[in-house]
């Protein structure tokens, strides 16, 4: 079962309706006192998206002289939110992020290359030099892109733990391909994967995995993270989930009732985090749509764990009946290797049903039809396919500003 620190959880609580403008107005009803079990907190109401990006400020728990560092959410679906970080809220994260690495298998022997970028207010990046920094681990700041100069830094330096997108590795991989570097006489023994699934529900490696492990035999760890819970959930050796810290957050998961729902069904990501001075989160419904595990890990860790991301609760796709999320779709399009870049659109036909219509790049011939078939035949419909030269469908993935690939866009809120 899982571990609860109900004390934790009271005095998060009590510190929200102390110091939040939102929280004394969203919870001002209710009786503290009354709160003394976890089925007590859990009829507490939920926070959504919505409200943290329409009274961002209101949630601040701190005045300006407190704050050490501002923290910029990605606005992938939204406005960008600005996070406040103290100084406990700074070691919280090192805190987090070295056991996270620790959970990855590194020791202060290690040397980790971020392939991630630190500036632009990414939260991430400063999460993974506090928490390397803490565990005694080398840092080598390559940044994003570049596949060649990731490459003169592994050759030169020698680090034997990357952090990196997983569709960015593939095209390292590539490039060391055709310049022939010899991946298994390197340094590198691991790859923490950021920002992309690379399992699927079950822990299998997906399409994306499958196709780094193919090419380099090294082990690979899955990741989840947010802005907003200041936390990430890491696999293990073991890669049957990613491990969390109970001092540091409280994960439910909840079906489209709001009520919680036992160990190993799907629903949806709500969480609490736990310390947190700047910035704290009660009841947060994230829209992400998972399962938490309560099985022992193998290898001995007795917390509960989270699963991989199966879907957006906001983005589901319906179409003749059939009903998925972009994930589905995603490990379609990393199934075919000749794929070079794509993104998804969804938008609303002329009858007010969902359309979809993915725009691809490759350099190899390929049949759009060919490509409509497999998806036919995996998610039962077929969506347009649209082929676009490389630069424009570039702007399309990587728009000025942006921390992230868009893969994924929904016209369907522009309706």
């Amino acid at each position: 079962m899982q571990s609860v620190d109900i004390d934790l959880l009271k005095r998060t609580l009590k510190d929200v309706v102390d110091r939040s403008v939102f929280y004394k107005k969203h919870l001002g009803h209710v009786d503290l006192r009354s709160i003394r079990s976890l089925t007590d907190f859990q009829k507490l109401p939920f926070v959504s998206k919505t409200d943290l990006t329409a009274h961002t400020k209101e949630f601040w728990c701190v005045d300006a002289d407190r704050v050490v560092d501002y923290c910029t959410t990605s606005g992938s679906e939204g406005r960008p939110m600005t996070i406040p970080l103290t100084d406990s809220d700074l070691n919280r994260l090192a805190e987090n992020e070295a056991g996270s690495f620790s959970a990855a298998g590194l020791t202060n022997t290690d040397i980790i290359q971020l392939c991630s970028t630190v500036d632009k207010r990414f939260m991430a990046g400063l999460a993974y030099i506090l928490g390397a920094r803490k565990l005694g681990v080398g840092m080598v700041r390559s940044g994003p892109g570049l596949p060649e100069y990731q490459w003169r830094s592994i050759l030169d330096i020698e680090p034997t733990t990357l952090i990196v997108v997983p569709s960015f590795l593939i095209k390292m991989l590539q490039y060391a391909e055709e310049t022939g570097i010899d991946l298994n006489a390197t340094s590198v023994k691991r790859a923490i994967c950021i920002g992309e699934s690379i399992r699927n529900p079950d822990f299998t490696l997906n399409a994306l995995g499958a196709r780094i492990n193919a090419k380099w035999q090294i082990d690979i760890h899955s990741t989840y993270a947010s802005s907003e819970m200041q936390t990430a959930f890491t696999e293990c050796n073991m890669s049957k989930g990613g491990h969390y810290n109970p001092k540091l957050i409280f994960p439910e998961i909840v079906n489209e009732k709001g009520e919680v729902v036992p160990p190993g069904n799907l629903g949806e990501l709500v969480i609490t985090t736990l310390g947190v001075e700047g910035f704290p989160l009660l009841r947060y419904k994230t829209g992400d749509i998972t399962r938490l595990h309560s099985e022992t890990c193998d290898c001995g860790h007795p917390s509960m764990r989270i699963g991989p991301i199966e879907g957006r609760k906001n983005q589901m796709i319906k179409v003749k009946g059939t009903s998925c999320y972009p994930p589905a779709l995603i490990e379609i399009l990393n199934g075919i290797s000749e794929i070079e870049n794509f993104q998804i659109q969804v938008y609303h036909n002329d009858l007010e049903n969902d359309g979809v219509r993915i725009l691809i790049h490759s350099h190899a011939e390929l049949n759009e039809k060919s490509i409509a078939d497999i998806f036919r035949s995996r998610v039962r419909f077929a969506p347009e396919i649209i082929r676009k030269d490389e630069d424009e469908i570039r702007k399309m993935i990587f728009p000025e500003n942006t921390r992230k690939a868009i893969l994924f866009k929904d016209f369907r809120k522009e309706f």
